[in-house]
């Protein structure tokens, strides 16, 4: 199979896009059959046929359907070297990519990198920030995909460097009337006895309630799962069940939603999050100025343990 080209990738997806070659080639200032010439020779290449071709326009079939998503990941990536590259060359100081949990996300991480880029020094670093599941950050650090990362300090750091970032301390929150609410501390084991609105199995923190569930001989009870804390403080708020989150996060949700928050006792209700990296002397200078920064933030806040 020969090389697929970025030029033929990028008008298929504006085709895709637009359902239609003429518009797609309106965009792409080219002629449509110019456009359909690429594709073609595209599937000749694959071997399979991307497109279903009507008088109607044109739909991707299944296997066009798979490309679409490895075509934008692709062109994305590109798109953000040229732009670093660029950078650089009109004296950029430099970019740092980061990948963090959405815990971290949710809490400080952001207001850090804000501050960090507000400091005269910084101002012509560029800073990238992805969510990801711990387990994705910890193998994109391993590959090289990313520079740090910050998560939970339980997650598999073996191979990777680390220095302690922030504490949290993880909450039940609860809607007025439920027979927990009210309470000034709860343990995990009382929450057992009624449904829980949890976040995906993929995540840190079920496998670590699920943990301790079974601990305590015991089975989570779920209503719903969703995807982030947003959600969860939603679904809490309309009564459908109570939910385990941070305190830090819960301060902006119990101003928006109906909700109460009430400490965990649990030993392990304390997290610490770590800034990780596989190795501090490799990292780029702007990604070691970063290090730096976020574990000063930590240290003047207090949060080792």
């Amino acid at each position: 199979m020969r090389d697929i080209d970025l030029k033929t990738l990028r008008l298929f997806v504006a085709v895709c896009e637009h359902r239609n070659m003429g518009r797609a080639a309106e965009e792409e200032h080219i002629e449509p059959s110019a456009i359909s010439k690429r594709i073609a020779q595209l599937e000749a290449d694959l071997g399979v046929p991307l497109l279903t071709r009507s008088r109607r326009g044109v739909q991707p079939t299944p296997v066009g359907q798979s490309l679409i998503e490895h075509a934008r990941n692709v062109l994305f990536t590109m798109d953000r070297i040229a732009s670093d590259v660029a950078a650089y060359g009109s004296g950029l100081g430099g970019s740092v990519s980061i990948c963090a949990t959405a815990s971290a996300i949710a809490e400080a991480l952001l207001d850090d990198i804000a501050t960090f880029m507000r400091e005269p020094d910084n101002q012509n670093i560029r800073v990238n920030v992805e969510e990801r599941l711990s387990i994705d950050l910890v193998r994109q650090l391993r590959e090289g995909a990313a520079s740090i990362g910050v998560c939970w300090d339980s997650a598999d750091l073996e191979g990777l460097q680390h220095v302690p970032y922030r504490q949290d301390r993880l909450a039940l929150a609860v809607y007025p009337g439920h027979p927990l609410s009210g309470l000034d501390s709860v343990s995990f084991e009382q929450t057992l006895e009624h449904e829980h609105v949890g976040m995906p199995p993929s995540t840190a923190v079920h496998a670590m309630l699920q943990r301790a569930a079974a601990k305590a001989g015991r089975t989570m009870s779920y209503r719903v799962i969703v995807s982030n804390f947003d959600s969860a403080f939603r679904v809490v708020a309309a009564k459908l069940g109570i939910s385990v989150v941070p305190v830090e996060v819960s301060e902006t949700y119990r101003q928006i939603f109906d909700v109460e928050t009430i400490p965990l006792t649990n030993s392990w209700a304390l997290r610490q999050f770590v800034v990780c990296f596989r190795k501090l002397d490799a990292l780029q200078p702007a990604a070691r100025r970063m290090v730096d920064h976020l574990a000063r933030r930590a240290t003047a806040a207090g949060d080792f343990v």
